[in-house]
């Protein structure tokens, strides 16, 4: 992890999957995308027998005979062409996980009974993102809305709700299989510039990549450079713009393959954004961003598919400590796999919305998010595709987007 000159945070990635190909190995657990490949027997990683899946995808042309699979990092490897041929096209694929809110703690006037901080001195940090490890383990990168801090600082803001978890909880993101967090919003300051900072430092610490304001971070995996950029703006409000504009613009410079632009913005408990919403994600778009996911209003909103990219205007609450039986417990994992060819980008849009609820009870939230199944995925799915019928965009039974 290197911080240099005091606004980029870079990090190279440090694992994902047993499975070698795990890129193309979530295309085919998503169901979304190009077709580029055949079929070949799954390894036997434990995130294979976890999903069910027995078989994974490689790209056509790689070496089967010998059961040889591309290497580690995720370079495709490929059959020796006869003097007179052109050797295959290098593909890469990426598939980022996208998910919402993650309070890793309490606010101040919870009591301790049924909070998170009981169920992480019962449980632990492996407990909490336990049930939807399979799916980001098998992307090559997650990124979560991290709110609160993590911090034994006491002095705090005067205000209703001030969140914050003790240091260790640190371990439910490095053992969830989270690799990056964007960190600008309403909470960050809860306990002031130390709480800040403290939780920043556990971030370096452990390799997760950050943004906020104009800190940006970049991920790299497989060669591919993932950077992002973190904006507050229900605190900001027009100083967010300067800060997406000149971070997207710096990531371009530090040439970032994908950038991604996160924003904290909307009315809380609002399934529909704003207008200023859409203005801002369509010039996150138009300033360069790959994908805009959005977060604050703490439930589900709309997605919209603009210029070839997608603005996810809420992904609400996911491991959520902040509220202890939410009345909306509806959530998702926004899913995207980018396809590189010799290193240019295609300009497919292979998204896919995995429903969830952001606890394995109905009665309570147990703080720890889970996929939905059967009626209740297709009632959260409905959900999300009434909420994106402004923008005139839909996801099938599968959860993949359906082109118009």
């Amino acid at each position: 992890m290197v911080n240099e000159g005091g606004n980029k945070v870079e990090t190279r990635k440090r694992r994902k999957t047993e499975c070698a190909a795990a890129g193309l190995l979530i295309c085919l657990l998503t169901g979304c995308g190009t077709d580029l490949s055949t079929l070949v027997p799954a390894g036997n990683g434990p995130d294979a027998a976890e999903s069910g899946l027995t078989y994974e995808e490689v790209p056509a042309g790689t070496e089967e005979a010998d059961g040889e699979t591309a290497p580690d990092g995720g370079e495709t490897v490929t059959a020796e062409t006869a003097d007179n041929e052109e050797p295959a096209d290098h593909i890469v694929t990426v598939t980022i996980s996208a998910a919402g809110d993650v309070t890793l703690g309490n606010h101040q006037n919870q009591e301790y009974a049924y909070s998170f901080r009981q169920m992480y001195d019962r449980e632990g940090n492996a407990y909490f993102l336990e049930n939807v490890r399979h799916i980001f383990d098998n992307d090559d990168f997650t990124i979560v809305n991290f709110e609160g801090v993590l911090t034994y600082a006491e002095e705090k803001r005067e205000k209703t709700y001030n969140m914050k978890g003790d240091p260790a909880y640190i371990g439910v993101l490095t053992e969830g299989g989270v690799e990056a967090v964007s960190f600008a919003n309403n909470h960050r300051l809860d306990y002031l510039a130390p709480g800040s900072e403290d939780t920043v430092a556990l971030f370096e610490e452990n390799d997760i990549v950050y943004a906020f304001d104009a800190v940006t971070g970049i991920y790299e995996t497989k060669g591919i450079r993932i950077g992002i950029v973190s904006v507050d703006q229900v605190s900001q409000g027009a100083l967010a713009e300067k800060y997406l504009m000149e971070g997207i613009t710096a990531l371009q410079e530090d040439e970032a393959d994908i950038i991604i632009a996160c924003c904290h913005w909307g009315v809380e408990l609002e399934n529909y954004p704003e207008t200023r919403q859409q203005e801002l994600g369509r010039k996150c778009i138009d300033w360069g961003a790959d994908l805009v996911l959005g977060s604050h209003p703490h439930v589900l909103q709309g997605i919209e598919a603009y210029q070839g990219r997608f603005i996810v205007y809420s992904l609400a609450n996911f491991c959520f400590g902040g509220n202890r039986n939410p009345a909306d417990k509806d959530t998702m994992i926004f899913s995207q796999t980018f396809t590189f060819i010799d290193g240019v980008r295609q300009e497919d849009m292979a998204g896919r919305v995995i429903p969830c609820s952001v606890s394995s009870v109905s009665g309570r939230n147990d703080f720890r998010p889970t996929p939905a199944e059967g009626e209740e995925y297709t009632r959260i799915l409905d959900r999300i595709n009434v909420y994106s019928e402004p923008f005139s965009t839909r996801f099938g039974e599968d959860g993949c987007y359906e082109e118009p």
